[in-house]
């Protein structure tokens, strides 16, 4: 298949879509799960039903500019949906299926909906009562019949009715009209703290961000434009997956499968064999768990044999050339026996991995490249659409970001700020024009995060300027760090420190389901958590756990007591943004009076 798209060049982003449609035809698409099967759409199949719903949703009164709101979960309708809306030169507005009413009415009102486009039952259960009080929205378009049977004040339609309209649409005239520096849609940050801000961004700030990776992509051993397949995991509310999970496949004529959920992730891979996936470090660092612990459970010369692969994997990276002609010899012995079994669980042609919206731990990423499982951590936010930074398959420094991708320039500030400039940055966050020029300064976008650049030009991330602990000592710490190598162990499912002003690291730790099950079997009580967080002998086991932390920490750093809790941090309980970032003043109100009382002791 020739390799002849010039991204700097397309208009905007449905007319990538139809020159692909159109150059790859009748070749499989769009897959998902029905039944218990796997069904797929072709290109041209795709592109009917985005021609068709672009034109009922013109006759439903959406015009150039107006904004249109997608509640779904990750689907084929929702890519559908999304180009249609841009087709007409109407912006898309991603909202996450977990926010509650009130985060829809904000969305709503704030960006001012005209219509809003929602998938199932559960989901229009927290839209509609938002919608009724929304102000500008008058339509609401169902994606499922069932979903339907609510009462509503405004004018409710079914997908089915909406495609009828455009039986015989003439779109792509009117996507000609849509220009590159026109907004494509508007991403409501998932707001570690306060309201979240609409980012606006460009068709040409998407496109400049595919076309940088795809740059990279390239390079992939295996690499086969018109070849690859994605499994799309993440929300595709978010930016990372609005990109990355969509429109760089069709940048690149991949296939994309969406997964079932979270607990059917790796099954899916199996089923549907991935080459490159695209998720957050949460991600890797379960999946490296759940393989560390079934080799520790299988015992005997299957462990032995796991951990020797393990550690020569390191030392190959860490040092390179520096593995002993035996070594070698075993290497490749460990090749076939241990790294082609692990490669095959997740579908057997997987050819990266990359690792995106948050920081990767450094143990983690090593542990999977020694597992020959290639993985390349990447660096962006919502405001620069949002890929920064990416490691390259054939250099690839798993303790930093990569270098920019290419139309991207980086440059460090004197406080350490990490300053992006290019085609990639936002418009500006949706009618706050103060924090816009706050944000972007003589063109540049001031990330919030701290790093250097190496000789190379690696980007190596330190920390969030806001995230920062300044300890009573005046030192800076980063909890991130602290907390990757809290969460790194296998006892530890989740943690969170604090010490700002304070001479010391406190920290909260959420124990690992399967190591309490495990410690309650061996020592003949209940593995219930809500329990045993309150068991003094497990508390001590827990404190071993923190001490063995604590060793591979600089003095500053240690958490020198910390409190053990039942609840996990999530989204449902507001604890986690949609993208499994902490909220940490939420979990600061929960339990700070617990933590400052550490403090006292």
């Amino acid at each position: 298949m020739s390799e002849e798209i010039k991204l700097d060049l397309v208009k905007s982003l449905p007319r990538l879509f139809f020159e692909q449609a159109a150059r790859f035809g009748e070749d499989p698409f769009l897959s998902a799960k029905y039944d218990g099967h796997w069904k797929g759409q072709s290109w041209s199949m795709v592109a009917e039903q985005v021609s068709m719903l672009a034109y009922g949703l013109q006759k439903l009164g959406v015009g150039n500019g107006d904004r249109v709101v997608i509640v779904a979960e990750n689907r084929p309708e929702w890519l559908i949906a999304d180009l249609a809306i841009m087709s007409i030169g109407a912006i898309t507005v991603p909202a996450y299926t977990t926010n509650t009413a009130a985060d829809h009415l904000h969305i709503l009102t704030d960006s001012g909906a005209k219509l809003a486009i929602v998938s199932t039952k559960r989901f229009a259960g927290k839209l509609v009562p938002a919608a009724d009080k929304a102000p500008s929205l008058t339509t609401i378009v169902f994606m499922e019949r069932m979903a339907m049977n609510v009462e509503s004040e405004v004018e409710l339609v079914h997908w089915d009715a909406v495609m009828e309209t455009g039986l015989h649409p003439n779109i792509e005239s009117q996507v000609d009209m849509v220009d590159r520096i026109a907004p494509a849609c508007i991403i409501y940050t998932s707001g570690t703290s306060g309201d979240p801000k609409g980012v606006v961004l460009s068709h040409g700030a998407v496109l400049c961000n595919c076309a940088g990776a795809y740059n990279f992509l390239k390079d992939l051993p295996g690499f086969v434009f018109g070849g690859e397949s994605f499994l799309s995991f993440l929300p595709l509310s978010h930016s990372y997956e609005h990109t990355c999970g969509q429109f760089l496949p069709i940048a690149i004529g991949a296939k994309i499968y969406y997964a079932e959920g979270p607990d059917k992730l790796v099954a899916n891979m199996n089923e549907v064999s991935p080459t490159i996936m695209a998720a957050v470090p949460r991600l890797y660092e379960a999946i490296r768990g759940r393989i560390y612990r079934s080799v520790e459970q299988a015992g005997g010369i299957k462990e032995k044999l796991f951990l020797k692969t393990v550690a020569l994997g390191r030392k190959a990276y860490e040092y390179p050339g520096s593995l002993s002609f035996l070594e070698k010899l075993q290497n490749g012995i460990l090749e076939k026996l241990i790294r082609e079994k692990i490669r095959q669980n997740f579908g057997g042609e997987l050819k990266a991995f990359v690792s995106g919206g948050a920081a990767l731990n450094y143990e983690v990423g090593v542990d999977f490249l020694a597992l020959g499982l290639r993985i390349l951590q990447g660096y962006g936010q919502t405001e620069s659409a949002p890929v920064v930074s990416c490691n390259m398959p054939h250099r690839n420094k798993i303790h930093t970001v990569g270098p920019a991708l290419q139309g991207v320039e980086v440059k460090i500030a004197a406080d350490g700020e990490i300053l992006v400039r290019g085609e990639l940055i936002m418009e500006g966050y949706w009618k706050l024009p103060n924090e816009t020029a706050e944000t972007i300064r003589d063109g540049w976008l001031h990330t919030g995060d701290i790093g250097i650049l190496d000789e190379d030009g690696f980007i190596q991330i330190t920390d969030r300027k806001k995230d920062i602990i300044v300890n009573s000592g005046g030192d800076n710490i980063s909890p991130a760090r602290v907390e990757g190598m809290l969460t790194a162990e296998p006892e530890i499912e989740q943690a969170m420190v604090q010490g700002d002003r304070r001479p010391h690291l406190v920290g909260l730790i959420v124990p690992s389901q399967d190591f309490a099950d495990r410690w309650a079997k061996e020592n003949d009580t209940s593995a219930d958590l809500e329990t045993l967080v309150d068991n003094a002998e497990f508390s001590a086991e827990m404190n071993k756990v923190v001490d063995r932390v604590n060793e591979s920490l600089s003095v500053i750093e240690r958490v020198r007591r910390a409190i053990l809790v039942a609840e996990s941090f999530s989204i449902e309980n507001k604890m986690m943004t949609p993208t499994l970032k902490l909220r940490r003043h939420i979990i600061g109100a929960r339990y700070g009076e617990a933590l400052e009382a550490l403090y006292g002791k």
